[in-house]
């Protein structure tokens, strides 16, 4: 009975059915993807952007000038031992007292032999506010701050070892203790100087290229307690607030000065020894072919410089303020000339454009304006929105304007959108590596624009990638 109930079952053996794994697929489609964007990325010419901000350009052009000042040379009554009153650089009134003669050298005193000086606390922030301007203005770069802040300071400490030589000569005339001792008098008022260089006489039209570049150029300095013969030089007055500066000038820069010259404009002067500027009136004068020579004439500021007689400087000749911006950025655009009064408006935006006849009728082309030359009333077109032959009617008028007039605009592509965008720019001034261009102009760029930093790898609306 067990065995009629019992089944059989009969095994057949299937051949293995192939399945799609669907997450496989997927993953391959999605890494297929982004393998290509990848590759597209790494391979796409890419734009690098550059950020437009307000600048400025100064150019500087250096010279070494020749100073000419009122100067009278003061000579010895006597022989005798010199010794001075006041430092050099100090201002001398009509009948103050200059120098002291006397037979024999005077004593030296424990203060005029140290080179200790007692130093009050006048000079002490006098001192200390040199050092804070040379920590305020000194760039690391140039050298001459240093150097003037050593000459500053060493001005301060000469100064008080002529007070104190001034205080020891007015004890030995009240005192009477050296014998023959006179006292000579300034007879004039101005800046005392104790050294000669034989150029006090010098006139400008005298001065030639071995004067200002120092050739066989030499100083007597005076010292106190120094033995002196009857004739000898032994200080100087300047006398006059008003003073020149000759410079030998290049082909370059005499044509800028002449520009300036015939507008009756003065020039900015730097003075490399102390970064001081001053405004200078000029004069040129030429003494041949190529040849010339600039006079520039102070009214003020001669005691700061009544020590030297050859003075580093520049002239600052251009300082223009505005947009700055790479000169790789700068590229130029073929553009259609058309006069301005041929623009109008309409379309269904309402923008610019013009009225191009076509038969007997007329339609309206709008089209981008790069820039509005007012001096000649032309319009710069973009040469994609018109074509050579197009013919142009002025609105409420019957004439016509043909379109054939090629012109030339510089300017630089602007990505601010993602596209390129060209934009006309006025350049005002240069140095090696950028422009200053105006800024303002309805057709050219703003500050903070973003704009590509080589011009020349874009079209108008091409996608930029950064």
């Amino acid at each position: 009975m067990a065995e009629k109930n019992r089944k059989v079952v009969s095994i057949r053996k299937y051949g293995s059915r192939s399945t799609w794994n669907v997450g496989l697929v997927l993953f391959g489609i999605v890494f297929l993807y982004l393998l290509i964007t990848l590759v597209t990325y790494l391979t796409k010419d890419r734009v690098t952007s550059y950020e437009v901000r307000q600048g400025s350009i100064q150019r500087d052009t250096a010279f070494t000038g020749l100073v000419l000042r009122s100067e009278t040379v003061y000579y010895a009554e006597s022989d005798g031992y010199i010794n001075y009153f006041q430092a050099a650089g100090s201002r001398a009134g009509t009948g103050d007292s200059v120098y002291t003669l006397s037979a024999e050298p005077l004593p030296e005193t424990e203060e005029t032999e140290s080179q200790d000086v007692s130093v009050s606390q006048e000079d002490w922030n006098q001192i200390l506010a040199e050092v804070q301007n040379y920590h305020e203005t000194s760039d690391g770069q140039n050298f001459q701050t240093s150097t003037s802040l050593k000459q500053n300071v060493t001005d301060i400490l000469q100064s008080k070892t002529s007070q104190n030589r001034a205080v020891q000569l007015s004890t030995l005339l009240a005192e009477g203790n050296v014998a023959n001792m006179t006292v000579v008098q300034s007879t004039d008022d101005g800046i005392l100087e104790y050294a000669t260089d034989g150029f006090e006489s010098l006139l400008p039209d005298d001065i030639t290229d071995s004067d200002i570049l120092r050739h066989d150029y030499t100083v007597t300095e005076f010292a106190n307690n120094t033995k002196v013969k009857a004739g000898d030089p032994v200080y100087k007055l300047i006398t006059d607030e008003e003073w020149t500066l000759v410079i030998k000038l290049t082909l370059e820069t005499e044509k800028e000065l002449r520009d300036m010259e015939m507008d009756g404009s003065t020039v900015r002067v730097r003075f490399l020894r102390d970064n001081q500027t001053m405004n200078a009136s000029f004069q040129i004068i030429n003494r041949g072919e190529d040849d010339a020579y600039g006079y520039l004439t102070f009214s003020s500021g001669m005691i700061r410089y009544a020590g030297e007689r050859y003075l580093d400087i520049e002239l600052e000749l251009e300082n223009e303020s505005g947009l700055k911006i790479p000169k790789s950025a700068v590229t130029e655009k073929s553009v259609w000339l058309v006069p301005e009064d041929y623009l109008t408006t309409g379309g269904a935006s309402s923008g610019e454009g013009f009225l191009v006849q076509k038969g007997d009728s007329a339609e309206f082309t709008a089209a981008t304006v790069w820039y509005r030359d007012t001096e000649s009333g032309m319009l710069y077109v973009d040469p994609g929105d018109l074509e050579a032959g197009d013919v142009l009617l002025m609105p409420e008028s019957s004439l016509t304007f043909t379109v054939g007039e090629e012109g030339t605009l510089q300017g630089v592509y602007c990505i601010n959108k993602g596209y390129a965008q060209f934009r006309q720019v006025q350049i005002l001034t240069e140095s090696e590596e950028y422009y200053i261009v105006a800024e303002g102009s309805s057709y050219g760029l703003s500050n903070y624009d973003h704009i590509a930093l080589d011009g020349s790898t874009l079209q108008e609306n091409d996608i930029v990638n950064q």
